[in-house]
C-alpha cells in the first residue's frame, strides 16, 4: 500500500487481514521499518483486525524528504492524513517515535481535525518525558556506521551489541530488511540502514538539552488533550521510559491505562513479542467492546 500525504510525496505500508476489519495502524520507532512489526501485524490480523504497518517519511520504502522535513509535525501531519482514508477510525499502536507521532497528531488536532483521527492509543515505550541517557543511546547506535558495513554480520555484531539482553537470531534475513546494499564513498558495495541519515541533525536540534523542557510540555500538553482510550506499554527494563517516568505520566495523565512487559527493553516488541501482542490485544478488545 501507499498513500500520498504531500503532493507527489508517499509513504509506504504493508496490510495484513480483511479491510473490512477494524483498522490498526503500526508506527514503527527511528531508524526502524516497518518490517519491525510482522508478527505483531500477522496475529492481530488473525484476532479480527486489518492491520496496517507503515514506513515513516524518511524510513524504508517511503519517499525521504529533499528538504529534511523529518519533524515531529511533518509525521504528525502525514499520520492525519493516513487516517482520514480509512472509512473506520484506525487505532494506532505507536513505538517510540511512532508513539510521539500518534500522541501529536491526536492531541494537536486543530481545527483542520475537529474530530479524532483514531479510535485508541498505545504508547510503545514512550511518554512525555523520557530518560535523557536512553535517548542518548539511540543516538549513539544510529551515529555509528553511518558509511555502512561491509556484510550482514558486521551489522548484525553492532545490533547485538546495542541490545545485549536479546538472544541473537539464527539467521539475518530479518535485518536485510532493514539494510539495503548499495556503493559506498570508495566505491565497494555496502549494507546500509534503510533510513535517511539527515534525520539525525534534525532530530538533534528538536531534541536537544536545551529543548528538553519545551518539549516536555508539549507533549504533555498533548497527552491531557487525549479523549480516546489510551495505553503505555512499559518494557520492564528500558532505559527510555523508567518506572520513575511512567508514573509521573500516569499520575499527570490518569486516564491513561498502563502495562510492563517483564525482561523487555525498549524494543518492547522485537524483546517480548508474544506478551507485548497480547497486552495489545487484550486492549484493543476492551475497547471494541465498550465502542459497541
Amino acid at each position: 500500500m501507499k498513500f500520498e500525504t504531500e503532493p507527489g510525496f508517499f509513504v509506504h505500508a504493508d496490510a495484513w487481514g480483511e479491510p473490512a476489519n477494524p483498522p490498526v495502524l503500526l508506527l514503527h520507532g527511528g531508524g526502524q521499518t516497518r518490517h519491525s512489526w510482522g508478527d505483531t501485524a500477522n496475529v492481530l490480523a488473525n484476532a479480527g483486525w486489518y492491520a496496517i504497518a507503515l514506513d515513516a517519511r524518511g524510513h524504508g520504502d517511503s519517499d525521504w524528504s529533499d528538504k529534511a522535513h523529518y519533524s515531529i509535525d511533518y509525521l504528525a501531519n502525514d499520520l492525519r492524513k493516513i487516517c482520514a482514508t480509512f472509512d473506520q477510525k484506525p487505532a494506532l499502536v505507536g513505538a517510540s517515535m511512532g508513539g510521539m507521532t500518534a500522541l501529536v497528531a491526536e492531541g494537536e488536532r486543530g481545527t483542520d481535525y475537529p474530530n479524532s483521527i483514531c479510535s485508541a492509543i498505545v504508547l510503545v515505550d514512550i511518554a512525555p518525558r523520557s530518560e535523557h541517557k536512553g535517548i542518548e543511546r539511540i543516538f549513539a547506535f544510529m551515529s555509528q556506521n553511518l558509511d555502512g558495513f561491509a556484510t550482514l554480520g558486521e551489522a548484525a555484531e553492532a545490533v547485538a551489541a546495542y541490545l545485549p539482553n536479546r538472544p541473537r537470531p539464527s539467521d539475518n534475513s530479518r535485518l536485510e530488511k532493514n539494510l539495503r546494499l548499495r556503493r559506498g564513498p570508495h566505491g565497494d558495495m555496502r549494507y546500509f540502514w534503510h533510513w535517511d541519515p539527515n534525520m539525525l541533525n534534525i532530530w538533534r536540534h528538536s531534541t536537544g538539552p536545551d529543548k528538553q523542557t519545551s518539549n516536555e510540555n508539549r507533549l504533555y500538553q498533548a497527552a491531557h488533550s487525549l479523549t480516546v482510550p489510551t495505553l503505555i506499554v512499559r518494557g520492564g527494563i528500558s532505559d527510555v521510559v523508567s518506572e520513575k517516568v511512567m508514573a509521573e505520566f500516569l499520575d499527570a495523565v490518569p486516564h491513561v491505562k498502563s502495562i510492563s512487559v517483564a525482561d523487555a527493553g525498549h524494543m518492547v516488541a522485537g524483546d517480548s513479542n508474544h506478551a507485548f501482542t497480547n497486552a495489545v490485544i487484550d486492549f484493543l478488545s476492551g475497547v471494541s467492546e465498550v465502542s459497541k
